[in-house]
């Protein structure tokens, strides 16, 4: 994976120390709260329900061995000795002294790790697909190309206030695991004729109270004009994005005001005029950079596999082929009973950062659905492996299934949020206990957002509840259809919203409608698609 350079950790130290100073004259009473907040959001500090919250980047969700050990040690030092795995691939801490927060930002940097444009009307951590340098089809590691995004975009000075936060995900193969359609800007790399890779330019996607999917705005352009083409795009919306109100300035509702062809011309003008030699991409640029993320392996004979169900039924759910014959793509589910999705405890994170070392060449990735990944497993291994996940309550066989859902932290923790999400996500768990009914049933997917916000991504869940206050109590919103992945669809509103108790149950007959009428080899969503949502909806609200 990527190491710093000096220069790298020059930037992340010389931040660390201009934080501390900041954080002193705060705490002395020479800044206001007004004039510190913007302050420590450019670090990701946050001021949530009960404590100040740190979230930390996981440039493109890639970890080592090194960094997972040392967010362990900041879970159990600083906080209350677990972590929050995030939909954007990041970590929070939720319980940080204030105080301490400097502390921790230089522990981070001893490990090459920061806080940086994790928050803020700036460039965010750019994310992509959790199986880069994995997989067969991939046109390259698209980590190649966020991490020249990353060097491109921290602390440039023209991006760094624009009028809302600004997210980039970058996908390489045909199979879209980073849901590059709902992204301010998606970047879909493809092998290319002409120019070796290309790649395909997306724009105006994003949830929130306004969800939208992205519309390709360029396509077949060469990889070397990569940081031209997002400087023009950039430019654009920097000038011509709304500040006057929050709520209408992010870059889709720019692309819809002005329209995509126009958008396009103005882009394109961006581009032409503005042209910088120097944000050429050169072919020894991307040779060193994959150089960095290069992971060869010795393809390994067929091993027999042990036949107990438990990890044959591991071994379907939670691991995947790998471009190398003999290796595997591991799993592991941080959705299980009694724990929120995401959570992970800083006993697990050693465990796995000492597993990764042993199994997977010190490597680990986020997922966008709140899991970990070891990328390359010797098949040989993976017996050992499963045993050692097992003991950490890691090896829950339930990857797409029913009890894997998401949810941001919601009423429990968030001053945004209008409702509870966690307790549904246990909920879910309750309700769906049997793994075999899970199985069963197939994939489906359930995303819960506690507000609009939609960090919870319920838009484009397979099922979808969104939190919202009626009266002064939670109440919940579902929607049903939606996919992040291979053609992005919006769920459509079920029906009125429910109180917290009722949801559960109009799940399972949601469900259970599903189970008695599906098609051979259906899976939930395409049913719903076929079907549509009005048998649905009178089935689900029967009995209100």
């Amino acid at each position: 994976m990527y190491q710093y350079n000096a220069i790298d950790q020059a930037i992340v130290d010389a931040r660390v120390a201009q934080f501390a100073e900041q954080m002193d004259r705060y705490l002395q009473g020479s800044l206001s709260d007004e004039q510190f907040a913007p302050l420590r959001l450019q670090n990701g500090l946050y001021l949530q329900r009960h404590a100040p919250m740190l979230r930390v980047a996981i440039p493109y969700g890639t970890l080592d061995s090194r960094q997972l050990r040392k967010l362990a040690d900041i879970a159990r030092r600083f906080d209350r000795g677990y972590g929050h795995f995030t939909t954007r691939q990041n970590i929070q801490f939720n319980w940080l002294d204030m105080a301490e927060v400097p502390e921790v930002l230089g522990e981070l940097a001893k490990v090459q790790m920061h806080a940086i444009q994790t928050s803020g009307a700036c460039i965010r951590n750019t994310t992509t697909d959790p199986l880069a340098g994995a997989v067969a089809d991939e046109a390259m590691d698209p980590r190649v190309v966020c991490e020249l995004i990353r060097q491109w975009s921290t602390l440039h000075p023209e991006f760094a206030s624009l009028p809302r936060k600004f997210k980039i995900a970058v996908t390489a193969t045909d199979t879209d695991r980073a849901a590059i359609e709902v992204h301010d800007i998606g970047i879909r790399l493809k092998r290319h004729a002409v120019h070796g890779v290309a790649f395909d330019l997306w724009v105006g996607g994003g949830l929130g109270r306004t969800p939208v999917i992205g519309r390709r705005l360029l396509a077949d352009l060469p990889v070397a004009e990569l940081r031209n083409w997002l400087t023009a795009a950039l430019r654009v919306y920097n000038l011509a994005g709304r500040r006057d109100n929050k709520y209408k300035a992010r870059i889709k509702i720019l692309v819809n005001a002005m329209g995509l062809q126009a958008f396009r011309e103005q882009v394109t003008h961006r581009y032409l005029s503005d042209h910088d030699p120097a944000l050429r991409i050169q072919a020894r640029e991307l040779d060193d950079l994959a150089a960095c993320f290069s992971r060869p392996l010795e393809p390994r004979l067929d091993v027999p596999l042990p036949a107990a169900p438990e990890f044959q039924r591991w071994f379907g759910q939670n691991t995947r082929p790998h471009r190398v014959s003999g290796y595997r793509v591991v799993f592991l589910s941080l959705k299980r009973p009694g724990t929120a999705p995401g959570d992970v405890t800083a006993t697990q994170m050693e465990a796995v950062a000492a597993l990764a070392e042993k199994f997977s060449l010190s490597e680990i990735r986020t997922t966008h659905d709140q899991n970990l990944v070891l990328p390359h497993v010797d098949c040989s291994d993976l017996e050992s492996l499963w045993r050692a996940l097992a003991a950490q309550d890691l090896a829950h066989p339930n990857i797409n299934l029913i009890s894997d859902s998401i949810a941001c932290p919601g009423i429990d923790f968030c001053s945004l949020a209008n409702a509870p999400s966690l307790s549904l996500a246990e909920a879910l768990h309750e309700t769906f206990a049997d793994l075999e009914e899970q199985m069963a049933i197939g994939p489906l997917e359930v995303k819960i957002s506690g507000c609009m916000n939609a960090c919870g991504h319920h838009h484009i869940g397979h099922i979808g509840i969104l939190g919202v206050e009626k009266k002064g109590e939670p109440w919940y919103q579902l929607t049903i259809g939606g996919r992040d992945q291979n053609g992005v669809v919006l769920g459509e509103r079920l029906g009125p919203a429910v109180p917290h108790d009722a949801v559960l149950p109009l799940i399972r007959r949601v469900v259970d409608r599903y189970l008695a009428e599906r098609q051979q080899g259906e899976i939930f969503v395409d049913y719903v698609a076929r079907c549509g949502i009005k048998s649905l909806k009178e089935v689900s609200y029967a009995t209100h």
